[in-house]
Formats: C-alpha cells, structure tokens, sequence
C-alpha cells in the first residue's frame, strides 16, 4: 500500500484530493496536512512514501519544504513528492525539478488527471524497484519517464482550458469553457452556476466522489455522504443538482421493504 501525505492549506481542497486518492487501489492517505511546518512534522512521524505537496502555503513554501525533505538525510531521499499547485511560472518547475518533484500538475485540473497520475506513480514505483542489474535500454526508460525520485527530464504543467477569471477576482479559478469539473481548489457545475446555498468547492468534492464511483453500481447519497465526509442531507442536495443539470442520473434499487433506494451515476 503506497501511503501519501496530503498537503494543501486550502481544508476543502485537501479533503478533495484525500477522496481522490483514497478512492485509487493500492493507495491510503496516512495524514493531511495544511502548513509547512505541519508537513514537515507529519513526514518525520508518519514516513509517507509519497506527499501531495502545494507550493503557496502559510508558512514556508512548498519548495522550501521540498528542500528540506531532501536535505534531512532521510534513506532514499526521503519520500516523493507530487507537486500540484497553481503555480506555473519556469522557476517553480526548474526549481520542484531540480528538488526531486516526480510529477507537476497545474491547479485547477479535472479530478480524473490526479488519479491518472497516480496509477502511473505506482506503475513506476514497481518496475523501480524490480530493477536489479538494469541494461542501458531499462535505465533509459526509467531516467527519462515519468517515476519515482530519478532524475528525469523536465515535467511539462498541465494545462487545462483557459479559464475566464470571475469578476472582481485577479485569475480567480473558474470552470473550463466546456464546463468540465475541476479539481484544486476551484469549481462549479458542468452547466450554469449553483444554485443558492450551494457552494463550488463542495460541489466538485462530491463531484469527484461521484466520479470515483463505479458507473455502473452508482451511489446513495449515504454512501456519498461517507466517502466525502460530507452530512447525507448535504450530500443528497449536490447530487440531486447533478441530476437536475442533466450531468449524473438516477436509478431506483427496490428493496424488501420501504422506499426504494436511488442510486446515482455519472454522467
């Protein structure tokens, strides 16, 4: 089981990105945390194997954390480190790079970009440590993919759509132009805005723990509720919005006795 420590001082979006990797076979959150100095404390006693680390913190900055996970003597480097943060400027990528980032990934990006990344961190986990007397052709794969703490080439941000920025708001995150739901802090319904009472970050946690469900199978605003943290009426209200905006459906699972049970799925 590949254990991650969680950091992001923004508590919705932590909690976001813990459900997504929460829901990814072979992976555990072992701890979240939402400063510097927190993350720091929580790899020292919790021995992490991968952090999601955020660059803008409260306290010190992701890189500087980054330097001092490297620089602390740990077996191996100490833990990887997945960058995801809403910097994109060259000196912040050369500067995660040249600490060890294994991944970069820009803010705000579709939830299903995080668990793509993850399941290919742990495919070259295993095939890193499968290496015993590696040829040049196995070196080659390794130093110049997407892996663990090798060197290797320069990861590239991803980009996701060009957001319009929200007035009174300086590159405020927003929805994509085709609506899709963002992860890292930021988002909004596929189709047109909340209604009152409904918030965007809340929305893409259960978005994304809608996501991560099985399309088939589905599920009840209980279990939503359960994987979110969220309260089941809270969780209900979101997703009968999904429904309502045509970007999940429902289905009625009969039962012995009482009300049938509805079952959402994405759409």
């Amino acid at each position: 089981m590949i254990r991650v420590l969680v950091v992001d001082d923004d508590f919705m979006v932590a909690r976001l990105h813990s459900t997504l990797v929460s829901r990814v076979p072979g992976f555990e959150v072992s701890g979240v945390a939402h400063s510097g100095a927190q993350a720091l404390s929580l790899v020292r006693e919790l021995a992490p194997d991968l952090v999601l680390l955020d660059l803008y913190l409260p306290d010190v900055s992701g890189l500087e954390v980054l330097r001092r996970l490297r620089g602390d003597g740990a077996p191996g480097g100490g833990p990887d480190v997945l960058v995801i943060t809403a910097a994109r400027d060259a000196a912040s990528v050369r500067a995660a790079r040249h600490g060890g980032a294994v991944q970069y990934v820009v803010k705000p990006f579709e939830g299903r970009l995080l668990v793509e990344r993850l399941e290919r961190y742990a495919r070259d986990r295993r095939e890193f440590e499968e290496l015993t007397s590696p040829g040049q052709d196995e070196l080659d794969r390794v130093f110049t993919g997407a892996g663990t703490g090798a060197p290797q080439r320069t990861p590239a941000p991803v980009r996701p759509p060009t957001p319009t920025p929200a007035p009174g708001s300086v590159g405020a995150p927003v929805p994509s132009p085709q609506g899709e739901v963002l992860a890292g802090g930021a988002l909004a319904t596929r189709r047109g805005p909340l209604p009152k009472g409904l918030t965007e970050q809340t929305s893409a946690l259960v978005r994304a723990t809608l996501d991560a469900s099985c399309a088939q199978a589905g599920l009840s605003a209980s279990e939503c509720a359960r994987h979110s943290g969220l309260s089941r009426v809270s969780a209900r209200r979101y997703l009968e919005h999904f429904v309502a905006t045509g970007t999940a459906r429902v289905t009625l699972r009969y039962g012995t006795t009482g009300r049938p049970e509805r079952r959402y799925h994405p759409v």
